[in-house]
């Protein structure tokens, strides 16, 4: 089969009206068309000699450099539509697998148990703004035996999820980050890189999963409700959300702040993930009377 190129819009154009399909909003996709980001995507990603799960594979354009380098990649894409398009962009490579799912109401831990064959696993993905956070999370909290995920992402959303804890910019979806994996932006993605030419820039971010968790928890549950109460009200003080979360007096919750070292009057933006870590434990010694 020749070999299309995919970042091509008149190639674009001819795959999907040979498939009945048309550059329409109904399609919801803004196909990319710079031919400099997806082998980035894959070389920066860690795609050579690995397994890559890619979440949304779209016509194929991310998917055909991740296989190039890649041992196996399977690629999950919901759009049911886009199916035949692969099964055309794609037949030249015998070392990928779509599979038509949502990536949400998947068991990956079966997937890659049946998938990956040992071998290094990486997760990568041009994630639509809309449902970045869901996804991440959901690879995330699967606690799957994955080295990384590289995905391109809005640009604003690449800013919030690697923010800093502690700065303004920083957000439950960066604490929450944070505590699973160390993010870095890799590099920006114009919005002249895509057709049709969306409002947003766009970026690529790394988040390396961590081995060892960088704050000790009693409990996920306890500590990840904490941050989504604080960062609910960010603006007002931290003890206002939090009294009422665990229905302690705000008096006594001050007193455990103060003996915590933490300001009573500091701002969700404001703590580290330590100092959320240790609010969380001493739940049980606000509570227990």
């Amino acid at each position: 089969m020749e070999d299309k190129n995919l970042s091509n819009l008149g190639v674009i154009k001819e795959i999907l009206k040979d498939h009945g399909l048309f550059l329409t909003k109904s399609l919801g996709q803004n196909f990319l068309i710079n031919p400099f980001v997806c082998p980035r995507i894959a070389e920066l990603g860690g795609a050579k000699d690995s397994f890559v799960l890619e979440v949304g594979a779209g016509i194929g354009v991310l998917t055909k450099e991740l296989s190039k380098l890649a041992k196996k990649v399977c690629s999950v894409e919901i759009d049911k539509r886009l199916i035949p398009i692969l099964n055309d962009t794609l037949s030249e490579f015998d070392n990928i697998e779509i599979i038509s799912e949502d990536i949400l109401n998947l068991d990956l831990e079966k997937l890659l148990k049946e998938k990956a064959n040992g071998m290094n696993i990486k997760v990568c993905a041009n994630l639509p703004y809309y449902i970045t956070s869901p996804i991440l999370m959901h690879i995330l909290e699967s606690k799957l035996p994955i080295e990384s995920i590289t995905v391109m992402v809005q640009k604003e959303a690449a800013k919030r999820i690697c923010a800093k804890p502690g700065t303004r910019d920083c957000g439950s979806i960066s604490l929450a980050v944070s505590y699973y994996s160390t993010p870095k932006l890799l590099f920006n993605v114009s919005r002249g890189s895509f057709y049709p030419k969306p409002n947003v820039d766009s970026a690529v971010i790394k988040l390396d999963i961590n081995k060892v968790k960088p704050v000790n928890v009693y409990s996920e549950k306890d500590f990840f409700e904490l941050i989504k109460a604080a960062f609910s009200q960010r603006r007002k003080v931290l003890i206002n959300p939090v009294s009422k979360l665990w229905n302690v007096s705000k008096k006594e919750l001050k007193k455990k702040l103060i003996s915590l070292d933490i300001d009573p009057s500091a701002r969700a933006e404001q703590l580290s993930l330590k100092q959320f870590a240790d609010i969380s434990n001493s739940k049980y010694d606000l509570t227990s009377y």
